[in-house]
């Protein structure tokens, strides 16, 4: 007779713990895009009630990071094409939004204190692509992103865009597009530069460029459907 299973805390708090640790696996790379999430086999490896579980998967559906199907349960969330293309028009809405609120405050040239906490992921990122692979590369490209975001000042656009973020950030951690070694931190001081001068135009014009890189990668890999 199997022992009754209890939950190590609380309904929301359990559930909480469990979406954070399914949260981290799958963007850590350890759950692949695709990869089935079971209620039961949750249940059983986290030592929580399937109740729980359930939960805990709805919030990461919330969060895009898991899709959700009617009578054939859930499973780690993957993009396709079309899917990647609507997830960057949301990235640049909110990212050209944000860059928009800078120039409306201070110009075509921001105060070193705004931007420094960008410049700071600017240097992560130039020091992941020289001494780290290329999950540690990613995390800081995407922090990257997150810190001129964060740097408008607007919570309800910095939380949008980190939902939107994780995304990109577990279809890159499956695959790697055609970024030249030693690149990613170049063009992207190069971005910062332009979007202060250049606005919304440059937010857009960066993306359609990752855009075009990560499709060719889905299609390389087959993943157009």
């Amino acid at each position: 007779m199997c022992p009754r299973r209890r939950d190590h805390a609380p309904g929301p708090t359990a559930a909480s713990e469990v979406s954070e640790r399914l949260r981290a696996s799958i963007l850590d790379g350890d759950l692949p895009p695709g990869t089935a999430l079971r209620e039961e086999d949750l249940a059983d490896r986290f030592a929580v009630s399937r109740h729980t579980v359930r939960t805990a998967l709805a919030r990461l559906s919330a969060e895009r990071l898991v899709q959700s199907i009617p009578y054939r349960g859930s499973r780690v969330a993957q993009l396709d094409v079309d899917g990647l293309h609507a997830l960057q028009d949301l990235r640049g809405a909110l990212e050209g939004e944000a860059v928009r609120l800078l120039r409306e405050r201070h110009g075509e040239q921001w105060p070193a204190a705004v931007t420094a906490p960008i410049r700071a992921a600017l240097t992560v990122l130039d020091h992941a692509e020289r001494t780290a692979g290329w999950a540690q590369t990613t995390r800081a490209h995407s922090e990257f992103h997150q810190a001129l975001v964060a740097a408008a000042g607007s919570p309800r656009i910095t939380e949008a865009y980190a939902q939107l973020d994780s995304e990109i950030l577990v279809l890159l951690t499956h695959m790697r597009p055609d970024y030249p070694p030693g690149s990613l931190a170049p063009e992207h001081r190069t971005y910062l530069e332009a979007a202060q001068r250049d606005g919304g135009p440059a937010v857009h014009a960066h993306l359609a460029h990752s855009t075009a890189l990560i499709e060719a990668s889905l299609r390389e890999h087959g993943s157009t459907d």
